[in-house]
């Protein structure tokens, strides 16, 4: 997942919890694969996203998992590291020290003593464990506060373009109240656990074409250098930015060793799978307006009709018709007024459905809005703080110089 906690890069790839049985994609008659976490199951995905790794030979790769959740998965990984030219070294948990394939002795070795170092193992000692290995896998289960984790983050930050991360998403579904009520970060993400969420992660896995993807991106990037965002929703929301030269963040599921090398930003080092959105900071003294909440929740409450304003990029003032006082709370965390992101979902195999609507993968399908608030340092901003909360709008329509990309949630640009 994205890391909220920590703001460190690595190279890594994040599997989360999902389906029991899982449908045929598409419009076909529902038909049975072969059984979910099933290595059949999971093997054309691993091998696919180790194929974005563009591993060079003797590439070292690692990961941390939950020995627990998805125990097919290092074998998996190994195989296809090695079959790609890498060289896998083990596998990594929070708590119970290494696990699954033991491909390198003195790696084992190594973190079985940051393990044992500190309660839930040493931060510092995996750090120095992982130094001289530059391709991480994130497998189920491992949170930003465990210790192989945040170490893997220490060396993105220290060692910007000799490490890279791959986020292999499977948690971030969210459930859908109504479609003009923005999503927050704080509704937490559902396990996908169903079916229908399953297969399509797994279908935008599989069925991605990152070329096509990457056109879309570059377009993007073309249009909003030019000139201004312009951000609306039918409840209200009306504003403005520029993001000029900012590093633009393209999830496009390159996880090259040249990519990281030639990123400007952390989060060029982590990337997602599923794939698909643009993200960026904008300039700070260019954001103008309002951002209109009909119903959203705050410090664990709920409120309705929250209204922000917007100068120079700071809400300066807020009005809500009931319970205020629990935004005013969430909002004294430092750097909480700030305006964090921008963020369009461009991924059509991930978009929100019609029918019984659900948000994926933390909106990253087609015509998803984010417009977050916090610390952004990790994007190329100038905020820094401890603050982020991610705010998803699923009928936003954005306009980039006058000319329309999404329109009530709809990708209308391609």
């Amino acid at each position: 997942m994205e890391a909220l906690i920590n703001k460190r890069p690595y190279r890594s790839l994040c599997i989360a919890a999902c389906a029991t049985l899982i449908l045929g994609c598409g419009n076909d008659e529902a038909q049975l694969d072969p059984a979910v976490f099933s290595a059949e199951w999971w093997s054309p995905m691993v091998t696919r996203i180790v194929e974005r790794l563009e591993l060079m030979p003797g590439e070292r790769v690692f990961a941390v998992g939950n020995p627990e959740l998805h125990a097919e998965l290092p074998e998996l990984f190994a195989a296809a590291v090695e079959a790609a030219g890498g060289a896998y070294v083990g596998t990594l948990s929070a708590a119970k020290g290494p696990y699954g394939p033991v491909r390198d002795a003195a790696f084992t070795e190594r973190a079985w003593s940051a393990t044992q170092a500190a309660p839930g193992g040493d931060r510092a000692g995996y750090r120095e464990l992982l130094r001289d290995v530059p391709v991480g896998i994130m497998l189920p289960g491992p949170t930003p506060a465990d210790p192989p984790y945040v170490a893997m983050q220490d060396l993105l930050w220290e060692q910007l373009g000799q490490h890279r991360t791959v986020h292999f998403h499977w948690a971030g579904a969210y459930t859908v109240e109504d479609l003009s009520y923005p999503i927050g970060s704080t509704a937490g993400a559902v396990p996908t656990d169903g079916h229908r969420e399953a297969s399509l992660y797994r279908r935008a896995i599989l069925e991605e074409n990152f070329s096509d993807l990457r056109t879309r991106h570059d377009a993007f990037e073309s249009a909003a250098r030019a000139g201004e965002i312009h951000v609306t929703t039918p409840a209200g929301t009306d504003i403005r930015f520029r993001i000029g030269e900012r590093p633009i963040n393209r999830q496009d599921g390159d996880v090259s060793g040249a990519r990281a090398a030639a990123g400007a930003i952390l989060l060029d080092r982590e990337i997602e799978f599923p794939t698909g959105a643009v993200r960026v900071a904008p300039i700070e003294e260019s954001v103008h307006g309002i951002v209109v909440f009909p119903r959203s929740t705050w410090n664990g409450e709920r409120v309705a009709d929250l209204r922000f304003v917007f100068e120079a990029g700071t809400i300066v003032s807020l009005t809500a018709a009931a319970n205020l006082e629990s935004v005013e709370v969430e909002l004294a965390a430092d750097s909480a007024r700030a305006f964090r992101e921008f963020g369009l979902g461009l991924n059509p195999l991930l978009a929100v459905p019609s029918e019984d609507p659900w948000l994926p993968n933390f909106g990253y399908g087609a015509g998803v809005v984010r417009l977050s608030l916090g610390d952004n340092s990790e994007i190329g901003g100038s905020i820094e703080g401890t603050y982020v909360r991610w705010n998803f709008f699923l009928d936003a329509s954005v306009s980039i110089n006058n000319e329309t990309w999404v329109e009530d949630g709809r990708l209308v640009r391609f």
